[in-house]
């Protein structure tokens, strides 16, 4: 039975690379509102870098195929979600329905097998 996963994995790569132009853009502005004070002639700013699927955004996902009345199965996996069903249309059209959903937190669609 053809499936796929939907998971929110962080590319660590991607997050050095980010973090290196902002200290490059920090280096050359002042002008940033509220950054917190840290030490010194140093700022400091607080993000947090969420990974993986909460079981509130999980349910959420799983109600809108529900309601999509597609024929494919839901399975919450841990902090992933797992996407099985007959047809590979059916499972095309659950990653645009997922795709169509504003969701606050990116998301990859892996592991697709026939």
């Amino acid at each position: 039975m053809p499936s796929f996963d939907i998971v929110s994995k962080l590319d660590l790569a991607e997050v050095d690379n980010a973090l290196a132009g902002l200290a490059r853009e920090v280096a050359t502005r002042f002008d940033f509102k509220n950054p917190e004070k840290a030490t010194g002639q140093s700022m400091r700013q607080v993000v947090a870098l969420r990974q993986g699927i909460d079981q509130e955004l999980g349910k959420r996902i799983v109600r809108a195929i529900k309601d999509g009345k597609l024929k494919v199965q839901t399975a919450i996996q841990g902090d992933e979600l797992r996407v099985s069903g007959k047809k590979r249309d059916d499972l095309q059209a659950a990653i645009a329905l997922v795709r169509g959903l504003k969701l606050e937190q990116p998301l990859q669609y892996v592991n697709f097998r026939d």
